[in-house]
């Protein structure tokens, strides 16, 4: 988020940026009464800095969405969309069991959401969803609900101390436990990186194996905790850059006296970054597994439905009425998807022109590319590059 406000800076300022690092948890700092500044962007981790914040009279925007009815506008991701990218991952693995890991209920409010848009996404797809969230394994079904409860509607959260207070081991040692009970194969979202992280090590505690029997996704993309779990962590870019330099551009227009409201901005996922810890194909029809190996292998060669046919060696109408119970979508829709993905890729990390582009990611010509590109997200390419590669790139 800072690169993002640097670089809104670089091109609309100069900005004078005051930047003391310290916790989320630190006390407001002295100077802060007494600031001679036109703006303030911050991480508001509690009700007193948030009045802090506040009482400067200052225009101000929050960066960290934790308090429920903070008045003042919050930009951050879609949670919305970034759990769906989680649960369409994992579907598309051919899992039909799922899991949330994530905080105790009401520490906060962004990370509930996370739990809650999973939990919604599993179940509309007919599919039942467990959750772990950081609370003792013998808690009661009805104190964790009563939990979740007063989280969802606003009520202040339980105390850390009821839960939050436990050594590394301890939360290990029931995480592990959790992870031993869910049936297997399993694919869990972990509520952001930390949380992931710690998911992989539990499971290797408990003797479950990543990827083969726990699929995980995790959010926020952070490299140095994705790269040094074991094995590598897929995890949700939830575009913090962007964050930090849409979050400038908004506070930039308050500080010159433009209206604006509470109203959050919540911005798209830039994309899920896969890696081995969700690598798995929980298919127990070989024919349909060997199809979609072959599909994610060739689709961007431009190969067609009657290749995979020829490669799986059944009739064509046995083969998609059997690939479609599995993986919910036609052998046609998975080529096309694969496609868009790898358009999408190459729309937010090149320069390359929409006829490479087209041609890179299988399809026959530019204007078919364009079209179902359309028809697949509702944007035009050049918008969806516009918008996912701002200035502050």
């Amino acid at each position: 988020m800072i690169e993002g406000i640097a670089s809104y800076s670089r091109l609309h300022g100069p900005w004078s940026m005051y930047f003391e690092p310290q916790g989320l948890g630190a006390a407001p700092p002295e100077w802060l009464s007494t600031w001679d500044g036109d703006g303030i962007l911050a991480r508001i981790d509690d009700q007193v800095m948030a009045d802090a914040v506040l009482a400067t009279g200052l225009p101000a925007i929050d960066l960290r969405g934790r308090l429920p009815d903070l008045e003042l506008p919050f930009i951050g991701g879609n949670n919305e969309s970034i759990t769906w990218l989680a649960f369409d991952h994992l579907r598309d693995r051919g899992l039909v069991n799922f899991a949330f890991c994530g905080v105790p209920a009401g520490q906060m409010r962004t990370l509930d959401l996370r739990r809650k848009h999973f939990e919604q996404h599993v179940e509309a797809a007919g599919f039942s969803c467990d959750t772990y969230t950081g609370e003792a394994v013998g808690t009661s079904r009805q104190r964790r609900k009563e939990l979740r409860q007063n989280s969802e509607s606003g009520t202040p959260g339980i105390p850390a101390a009821d839960f939050g207070n436990r050594s590394w081991e301890e939360e290990q040692t029931d995480l592990a436990s959790w992870v031993e009970s869910l049936p297997k194969p399993v694919g869990i979202m972990a509520c952001h990186d930390p949380r992931g992280y710690q998911l992989v090590d539990a499971c290797r505690r408990a003797s479950v194996l990543v990827p083969d029997q726990v699929a995980i996704v995790a959010v926020d993309n952070d490299p140095v905790l994705c790269l040094m779990a074991n094995p590598p962590m897929t995890s949700i870019d939830t575009d913090g850059i962007r964050v930090g330099y849409e979050a400038a551009s908004r506070l930039h227009h308050m500080m010159i006296g433009e209206p604006d409201s509470a109203a959050p901005m919540l911005l798209e996922p830039r994309r899920l970054v896969a890696r081995r810890s969700s690598d798995m194909l929980a298919i127990d029809d070989p024919d349909i597994t060997k199809a979609v190996r072959f599909i994610r292998d060739h689709a961007c060669d431009g190969v067609r439905v009657d290749a995979v046919v020829r490669h799986v060696a059944m009739s064509r109408s046995v083969f998609e009425r059997r690939f479609k119970r599995i993986l919910g979508r036609t052998p046609k829709a998975e080529l096309l998807r694969i496609q868009i993905d790898r358009a999408r890729q190459l729309l937010m990390e090149t320069d390359l022109g929409l006829a490479a582009i087209a041609e890179q990611a299988g399809f026959s010509n530019e204007k078919y590319f364009s079209d179902a590109f359309v028809r697949q997200t509702k944007q035009r390419p050049t918008d969806f590059r516009r918008e996912s590669r701002p200035a502050a790139r």
